[in-house]
């Protein structure tokens, strides 16, 4: 008889809490920027206590704050996104309609045209206060009629948030922008065979590109918390679509994959796309589908040890409709991040997270180089998304800044936030803040200044 065994998301530095607290005056060891002013916001799911098993990326939203002020760490607070999923009710109708206003918000939190946004890609965005209470479902004054992808992206030069929603009955991907003033202008279908979860996607000062890879809705996996898998018959492609022409878009056939996260894009010189990101192949993707949610024992760990995505890129030839793949480096990451003020732009940077088991690390990788910097954690040690904040510096250069990333004792017993200097990542941290708590791994992080909140 084989041991009993934990599902994945209730074991050690996946652990959820079962309260909220709050905590002021954090212990810091090292010294904080004092250009770091503003809140440090990471989300991820986190079910109630006593909520039966349920798939690892179903649990509610919960946002965990730590606020740093004049080279202090002044709190510490977690609150649970207050959701009508958490309320108990069913995002489905009783005539099968879907109700935007109700999801988890377990995703993503970022701010926008003055506001904070708790995101999953189900739902409507979920308004939040700088103090992290929530203050409710947000369609943008009715102009939403589509989920919002937990991933949206901002132009750093007009300051617009291009995003899009996808769903399991047409239409199944649409695209939208906010403004800069967070008013939304302008909405347009994507027209794709099927239903397929779009997670993340690009933009570049021109364009948006999408991702149609064949993880696709499967109603016979309704009953095992998230009815998506891996469709050998879908085919994969990435589409280009010039933001001057919003529907209209050109498909590049690619070799099979699926991709969680983004790192960035661009136009080349040449006219062509560049687009990075975390790539599982067909193998990968269907291994780490199968871990999740399952104890790391036996199969499952062997699954989630193989099941790792490696940064890559695809060059996208309008002209000639050619398209170039080539692998970046092979070590396993995820969560890519760039400088946001360079998103859609050439950026050399990209900053990501691997964890092989034997040793979890921070890695920055340099695409003008072709080489990769870590920060080493060790063996007993998980590092979250690591957010770049730049320096105030004028004529900065684009690694001049920090890293911050909640890291969290595998077990789950204790966590910090971690400052790295960008430009030296594999050197000792700028600084560490004590958390009065394990922290468990989550999704998305974001920092967001004062001056950000007009505070």
């Amino acid at each position: 008889m084989s041991a009993p065994t934990t599902p994945l998301r209730l074991a050690g530095h996946l652990a959820p809490v079962a309260d909220e607290i709050d905590a002021a005056d954090l212990h810091v060891t090292g010294a904080l920027p004092a250009e770091l002013t503003g809140r440090y916001l990471r989300n991820g799911p986190n079910p109630l206590p006593g909520e039966p098993p349920v798939h690892w990326f179903a649990g509610h939203g919960m946002v965990h704050g730590v606020r740093l002020r004049g080279g202090r760490a002044e709190w510490y607070r977690n609150r649970w996104v207050r959701t009508g999923a958490l309320a108990g009710r069913s995002m489905v109708g009783p005539d099968g309609t879907f109700d935007r206003t109700v999801g988890t918000s377990n995703t993503h939190v970022l701010a926008h045209a003055g506001r904070i946004l708790a995101l999953v890609e189900s739902s409507f965005p979920c308004l939040m206060t700088p103090e992290l209470e929530t203050i409710g479902p947000f369609d943008f004054d009715g102009r939403l009629t589509t989920a919002m992808t937990a991933h949206p992206k901002c132009d750093p030069v007009t300051g617009e948030l291009h995003f899009f929603g996808y769903g399991v009955l047409p239409p199944y991907l649409t695209y939208h922008r906010l403004s800069a003033g967070g008013e939304l202008v302008q909405s347009a279908e994507i027209e794709v065979p099927g239903p397929t979860m779009a997670h993340d996607f690009a933009i570049t000062a021109q364009h948006a590109v999408f991702l149609d890879l064949p993880m696709t809705f499967q109603m016979d996996l309704l009953g095992a918390g998230m009815p998506f898998g891996w469709d050998e018959h879908y085919g994969a492609r990435i589409g280009v679509m010039r933001l001057d022409r919003p529907g209209a878009v050109r498909w590049f056939d690619v070799d099979p994959c699926y991709v969680f996260h983004v790192g960035n894009a661009h136009s080349d010189a040449h006219g062509r796309i560049v687009v990075d990101g975390a790539r599982y192949t067909p193998a990968d993707t269907r291994a780490m589908w199968a871990s999740i949610g399952r104890a790391r024992t036996g199969r499952a760990a062997a699954a989630a040890a193989n099941g790792a995505a490696r940064l890559h890129r695809w060059i996208l030839d309008p002209a000639t409709g050619a398209v170039t793949e080539q692998a970046l480096n092979d070590r396993p990451v995820e969560f890519p991040t760039v400088d946001d003020d360079r998103v859609g732009r050439p950026s050399r940077y990209r900053y990501a997270v691997s964890d092989s088991g034997a040793n979890a690390a921070v890695v920055k990788y340099d695409a003008e180089h072709g080489s990769a910097a870590e920060r080493a954690l060790g063996a007993d040690v998980v590092a979250g998304e690591a957010m770049f904040v730049p320096t105030e510096a004028p004529g900065r250069a684009e690694d001049d800044g920090w890293l911050l990333t909640i890291i969290t004792r595998r077990d789950g017993s204790a966590s910090q936030l971690l400052v790295l200097d960008a430009t030296d990542v594999g050197g000792p941290p700028v600084a560490a803040v004590t958390l009065p708590r394990g922290v468990p791994s989550g999704f998305h992080c974001s920092w967001i200044s004062d001056t950000a909140m007009g505070l």
